[in-house]
């Protein structure tokens, strides 16, 4: 897959030339995933294998047991239905593509449950959460790299959880740095300025999308004066000194390539 990796972004580069400045980048997470993936198939194959032993006299493996191995340990449907045609087993498809369907709508809800900013509520702890996802973004991307994009967030009125991409556990430093340059925007009282304009005049700004393929011919822009510039629903609040304290409270790996921060705010 590497290989394949090289050609696309030496064939496409000029085109897009983000992919030469971040093919170390995906280099590194497309073999992560398909050693990732590798072990995953040999680990399903041992865990189908038991399933098949256990049946006993059956012939049918359940949709349960099918979806199962697919949901929890990552393991493909048709390799499945291969392995128990091997062994003179059916499967129950029917069923399998009904738990598929519901698992699709769950995950499409909680994706539309992202685009609204991942909160949990409209409440003034939610709000000014939400605005801290602004601030530690801009952060991220002074401290750690331009590149980094929000990939996903779940506000609740107790804390932020912030996913972003980025190949390596942050040193505490950089989550130091991260923490003082939020808490110095805090201090500073900026206000929260709200725009709607056109989304090309957004992007021509430079303002920040994070799901470009959402966005309406007018979208609203939150800017915080030297700090961030980003498209978003709100809310937020209307200057910085409410948030009156950032604090990380974890910094850990989400998925390949993608970090998570939890934090809050307040006074410490």
């Amino acid at each position: 897959m590497v290989n394949i990796s090289k050609i696309i972004v030496e064939q496409y580069s000029d085109v897009y030339p983000e992919l030469e400045r971040n093919k170390e980048f995906i280099y590194h997470n497309i073999t992560a995933e398909e050693e990732k993936f590798n072990r995953t198939l040999d680990r399903g194959l041992r865990i189908a294998d038991r399933m098949f032993d256990e049946l006993g006299d059956e012939k049918t493996l359940s949709s349960e047991l099918a979806f199962k191995l697919y949901d929890t340990f990552g393991f493909p449907i048709e390799l499945t239905k291969e392995l128990a045609d091997e062994r003179g087993i059916s499967v129950d498809l029917k069923g399998f593509e009904d738990r598929f369907k519901e698992h699709q709508d769950k995950s499409r809800a909680g994706a539309e449950q992202k685009f609204k900013g991942g909160l949990a509520d409209s409440s003034d702890d939610t709000t000014k959460l939400h605005t801290a996802t602004h601030l530690l973004n801009a952060a991220l991307r002074q401290v750690l790299s331009a590149d980094i994009m929000q990939k996903g967030s779940n506000i609740t009125p107790e804390r932020l959880r912030f996913d972003f991409n980025f190949d390596r556990k942050m040193t505490p430093e950089e989550i130091q740095k991260v923490s003082d340059i939020v808490n110095d925007a805090i201090k500073r009282s900026i206000d929260v300025v709200c725009e709607e304009i056109p989304y090309e005049e957004a992007k021509k700004r430079g303002a920040i999308g994070v799901f470009e393929g959402k966005y309406g011919d007018t979208v609203k822009v939150y800017t915080i004066a030297g700090v961030s510039m980003e498209m978003c629903g709100g809310p937020h609040v209307s200057n910085t000194s409410e948030l009156q304290g950032f604090k990380i409270q974890k910094e850990e790996s989400s998925a390949a390539g993608v970090r998570r921060i939890k934090a809050i705010v307040g006074q410490f």
